[in-house]
């Protein structure tokens, strides 16, 4: 996690780096993959460096745009830039998650934020804190199993299907987490998925630690790769605290 003083403001990165440490999704069969292409010296006497890379669009801090579960949603290029920015509203459960390592945040966590702070705005990007960034990039403690291939296992929190269905009510722009996937670890429906990506709502998964952002205040940006086409991207996630 990075933090920089800048004069727009206190500025927090979310985002791991992409590199032989990331985690994607067990079923898939290869991870980042950086080549090199150039590096050192050239005739002309000036230094010249250059890579190639490989990667899924679905692991390390990325953005699952509406298609990836809804037929016809938008794909990630598609995405309007202003709702990849907005206010963010933290929901902590990371005392719960604690407890039960597949907790799902719950419709009544949503309504005790907003009782506490006030109605979640529309166009708001909602963080839920579940205090799993800690874990990274160790594959057996952040899934729950490290069997290569192997998702019959999995256990980390996530997003119930009520407490979807009141965000996607509630008009958000995105819901983000510090875990591998917006449905928690035993998922085999992916009903989060279903409920906010079908609403047209994006998902940010693989958040970096969450801890620094205060429940209200801060302003996130959410810039993925511009695929044409992609179902998801890395994404470059950071806030800016005033």
């Amino acid at each position: 996690m990075l933090v920089i003083l800048a004069a727009v403001g206190t500025l927090i990165d979310l985002t791991y780096p992409f590199d032989a440490r990331t985690l994607y999704w067990p079923s898939e069969e290869s991870g980042f993959q950086l080549k090199q292409l150039s590096f050192g010296k050239t005739p002309g006497g000036y230094f010249y460096s250059a890579y190639s890379m490989c990667a899924p669009e679905h692991g390390g801090t990325h953005i699952d745009a509406p298609i990836h579960f809804a037929e016809g949603g938008l794909t990630v290029d598609r995405i309007p830039l202003e709702r990849l920015v907005g206010p963010a509203v933290v929901v902590d459960v990371s005392a719960k998650a604690s407890k039960d390592r597949d907790y799902r945040v719950s419709a009544q966590d949503i309504e005790a934020e907003e009782k506490a702070r006030g109605a979640i705005p529309r166009g708001a990007i909602v963080l839920l804190r579940t205090g799993w960034a800690k874990r990274w990039p160790d594959r057996k403690s952040y899934f729950g199993d490290d069997k290569p291939g192997d998702t019959s296992n999995l256990h980390f929190p996530g997003l119930s299907a009520e407490g979807a269905k009141l965000l996607a009510a509630r008009g958000v722009s995105g819901v983000g987490l510090d875990t591998p996937s917006i449905d928690h670890g035993p998922s085999k429906d992916f009903i989060a998925h279903q409920i906010l990506l079908g609403a047209g709502i994006y998902a940010l998964e693989n958040l970096a630690s969450l801890e620094p952002l205060p429940p209200r205040g801060a302003t996130l940006y959410a810039l993925p790769m511009k695929i044409g086409g992609g179902s998801g991207a890395p994404a470059r996630v950071f806030a800016v605290l005033p």
